[in-house]
């Protein structure tokens, strides 16, 4: 099966949708500067200008923006978030009440993951779901990822061969510098979701025993725009050879927790990247950061997530806190989105 075709929509279209539109305008001049085309987008700039701090640092130390004005963008949409910019400029129309659920249907809930260099924590998150299967809730267990991730891929392999009741796989590819921008994927599963309430994830929670139906029974007939879990359970900054990472990294296999053990109880106040859950009818109408085209351009390295916090300004809430006991996360001090970049 053509993978875009996983939700029951054509995922191309959307993307046709975001190239024309793009495409409508007249291109660019190309760019003078000397940084080649796959690492500039080019907006006809005599320069690249690095600042003066690069008279006491050698170049060779320095990473350089693609453009400076991308640089410009990102300081104006992190101030835009802290309430410097009227929300209003670039807020989406949203749905003030969701559609009531159908008689006799259970509650759809969307994870969305995405992973480079993380296959060894993915694997407990997708173990998480074959060993801790929901009882009542339907799940689609979204991930992206980009076919040069080969530990990625024939992890997902493994796992898409596994039948699981009430959870359904969808495995995206996405071109590396698509990947990198982790909202334009995001952006990609909120506009086709078909599920109730879509659950923006990283690969490093894992959903363990009963943590799915208990996440369907505090989202059932609620009307917030976003809500998070008020409380999750968290190892300490585990170095590369800890047991849970090196377990990971010996291939595609189920793998579990040890949820009695090594874990501790982190509050939240207010959602964060990984722990923001959208209602679905929202997440259709407002996209992840969808009226802002910054945020939806691939990039040629993995971007700081800043779009985490546009997004919920553009919801124009922190999102409200709910009970969903069975959250885990394997926290790691090695970045694996700072490999082969």
């Amino acid at each position: 099966m053509d993978p875009h075709l996983a939700w029951g929509h054509d995922l191309t279209k959307v993307r046709r949708v975001r190239h024309s539109r793009e495409g409508s305008a007249a291109p660019p001049k190309p760019c003078s500067c000397p940084y080649p085309m796959d690492t500039c987008e080019g907006y006809g700039l005599p320069f690249h200008f690095v600042g003066p701090f690069t008279l006491f640092v050698p170049l060779s130390k320095v990473y350089v923006d693609p453009h400076p004005l991308d640089h410009m963008r990102e300081t104006f949409f992190r101030l835009a978030a802290s309430g410097f910019v009227p929300r209003s400029l670039f807020a989406p129309d949203l749905p003030a009440t969701p559609p009531p659920l159908p008689v006799g249907r259970s509650l759809k809930l969307e994870i969305v993951s995405h992973c480079w260099q993380y296959a060894y924590l993915l694997t407990y998150q997708l173990s998480s779901l074959v060993l801790h299967p929901p009882a009542k809730t339907s799940v689609t267990m979204t991930v992206f990822y980009t076919l040069e991730d080969e530990s990625t891929k024939a992890l997902l392999e493994f796992f898409g061969s596994k039948d699981v009741p009430r959870v359904r796989w969808n495995w995206q590819p996405l071109e590396k510098k698509e990947l990198f921008r982790r909202s334009l994927g995001r952006n990609l599963a909120a506009r086709v979701t078909e599920a109730d309430w879509i659950w923006f994830a990283d690969c490093d929670l894992v959903f363990h025993e009963g943590a799915i139906d208990a996440a369907g029974k505090a989202l059932l007939g609620r009307d917030d725009f976003l809500v998070f879990p008020r409380r999750h359970q968290i190892t300490e900054l585990l170095k590369p050879a800890d047991s849970y990472l090196q377990e990971g990294r010996k291939g595609p296999r189920l793998l579990d927790i040890d949820p009695t053990s090594g874990f501790s109880t982190d509050t939240r106040e207010r959602a964060v990247g990984a722990l923001q859950i959208t209602r679905g009818d929202v997440a259709r109408a407002a996209g992840y950061c969808g009226t802002i085209d910054f945020y939806q351009r691939p990039v040629p390295r993995w971007r700081r997530t800043h779009d985490d916090r546009v997004f919920r300004w553009l919801l124009g809430t922190q999102g409200n806190p709910v009970e969903i006991p069975g959250i885990y996360r394997i926290r790691h001090r090695s970045k694996g989105r700072k490999a082969g970049r």
